[in-house]
């Protein structure tokens, strides 16, 4: 048997998946997110849009100086000032790709970019001729390709071709295509187009109307090798082809597609928890691949099927994509070297000993609380211990909260601000209300809260509570991440995140200058 053909894995989470309202991340939060694409070992990472604001510019030039492995590339309309910018911004990179774009349907054409099919044409040219001044690898995307014309779309992708695009991306820009349609342009495409051979075909699908990984699978039937995919589906609207099943999909369905990918599927669910985290979107429990119950089984039948032979019920291991039923020996009385061990295998590193012993500390607190600590508490110690480390204008000092029958729930803390201590008290409708209004009496933030998000990290009346926090302010969104056994304080924890960052320079306005 011959071996499969490489299909290249062309994430966008940092930058497409950014554009879901509420899901903007800060540069550190990028950098932490690529470094896990690329343990995961994703070919291209699209870190973002350089051009839309001094935050992305800087994300952009922050992964494109910490990742090694993996191709970073920046998005670019088919304007000069784009395409500077993004060149820019990767000159640090080990590998740089500039994603160039222009919209070619009807309608893009005559009411958006208010230009001629030949204007395009001359356009998409420039834009591809003045990104190869930075690096040979660029791409181009025909925006809204899906309601394009495809004797136009032979035109311009013939063009760009021949003015250097080693990359030609076929975006289903709102969600339009249906899969026997969307694998037959490709075909088609292909077939047409004389200097075909000289680039390689990508797809961009948006879910709209739930077929984006249907779509994205039958163009690679039909000789697509890039697809343009997300973590967890994460994307603007209804979302993007969501990694973890273009990948899954390839790999156990080999009779049907003969290429493969070489991403190590083993770090799929920490990289699915880690940006659910970061962007506050949790991961709905019946996900394919990455939910909590999709490898779960409650029915009796499926049960006995399971334990007599696996594949009664499964098609894939569990295992395959990074769960595991492995519970933690860790406890109370482990060491720092043992805890880092642990770490270390689920892939979790510190850059600096401040950072371990935040977390190690943080472990200790845990199992003096918690009879059985799992990877999925791990992960939350982690992340908790990151976030205080970059945001120390305020803390939690100390949270007392009074919630009885017939008493207005009453919450009165103490904050550490800039190194002063507070006391707020307030009252609310709730305890998590009244210690929310609490924080708000001693920081007055002036912002409004647009999300509260509790879930459950582990089984069981003594797991940690996971919440998270939307707020807004001026047109910044933030979100904050909080987890603690008690769900009050998880909520506290949340909410001064949140404020940390609102606080903070780093937080910025959302992104919403340009899609493929």
């Amino acid at each position: 048997m011959t071996s499969p053909e490489p299909l290249i894995i062309f994430d966008t989470t940092l930058r497409d998946g950014e554009q879901s309202p509420g899901a903007s991340m800060t540069r550190d939060e990028k950098v932490r997110i690529a470094r896990a694409l690329e343990r995961l070992r994703v070919d291209v990472i699209e870190a973002g849009f350089p051009i839309a604001s001094p935050g992305d510019f800087a994300a952009v030039k922050a992964v494109a100086e910490a990742v090694r492995d993996s191709t970073v590339c920046g998005l670019a309309r088919a304007l000069d000032a784009d395409i500077d910018r993004a060149g820019e911004a990767l000159r640090g990179a080990n590998a740089a790709r500039i994603h160039t774009f222009i919209a070619t349907s009807p309608i893009h054409m005559e009411k958006k970019l208010r230009m001629t099919p030949a204007q395009v044409i001359e356009q998409a040219v420039h834009a591809v001729r003045r990104a190869r001044q930075y690096t040979d690898d660029v791409e181009f995307s025909p925006e809204d390709a899906g309601r394009s014309e495809i004797d136009f779309l032979c035109r311009v992708l013939e063009a760009v071709i021949a003015a250097g695009a080693r990359t030609v991306n076929i975006p289903d820009t709102v969600g339009y295509a249906v899969p026997h349609q969307f694998g037959r342009l490709i075909a088609q495409l292909r077939e047409r187009i004389p200097n075909a051979d000289l680039a390689v075909f990508s797809v961009h699908c948006h879910n709209d109307l739930g077929l984006a990984v249907a779509n994205s699978l039958a163009a690679v039937r039909n000789g697509a090798r890039q697809v343009e995919c997300t973590i967890n589906g994460l994307g603007e609207r209804a979302g993007n082809a969501a990694l973890e099943e273009i990948v899954m999909a390839v790999r156990t369905r080999q009779d049907h597609f003969q290429c493969d990918t070489r991403v190590d599927s083993t770090q799929i669910v920490n990289c699915s928890r880690l940006v659910s985290t970061i962007t506050g979107f949790p991961v709905q429990p019946n996900k394919a691949i990455v939910g909590a119950n999709a490898f779960a089984h409650e029915s009796g039948i499926h049960q006995d099927g399971v334990l007599k032979h696996r594949e009664t019920y499964e098609i894939m291991r569990a295992e395959e994509v990074g769960w595991t039923q492995n519970r933690m020996v860790l406890g109370k009385h482990s060491g720092r070297n043992a805890f880092r061990a642990r770490l270390l295998e689920l892939g979790i590193s510190f850059a600096t000993e401040e950072e371990l012993n935040a977390a190690f500390s943080r472990f200790k607190d845990l199992a003096d609380k918690k009879h059985e600590i799992f990877n999925e508490d791990l992960q939350a110690l982690v992340t908790d211990a990151t976030l205080d480390a970059a945001n120390e204008r305020v803390k939690l000092v100390s949270l007392r909260v009074c919630s009885e029958t017939g008493e207005t729930p009453r919450a009165d803390l103490v904050l550490l601000c800039d190194g002063e201590e507070e006391p707020g008290t307030a009252i609310g409708s709730g305890p998590v209300d009244a210690t929310f209004r609490a924080i708000e009496s001693i920081v007055n933030s002036g912002t409004t809260l647009r999300l509260y998000s509790v879930n459950a990290i582990t089984s069981g009346t003594d797991a940690q509570g996971e919440v998270t926090v939307r707020l807004e302010k001026g047109g910044q969104i933030v979100n904050g991440a909080g987890a603690d056994t008690d769900i009050v304080i998880a909520s506290a924890k949340a909410y001064l995140n949140a404020i940390n960052k609102v606080l903070h320079p780093r937080a910025r306005a959302h992104p919403q200058k340009g899609d493929v």
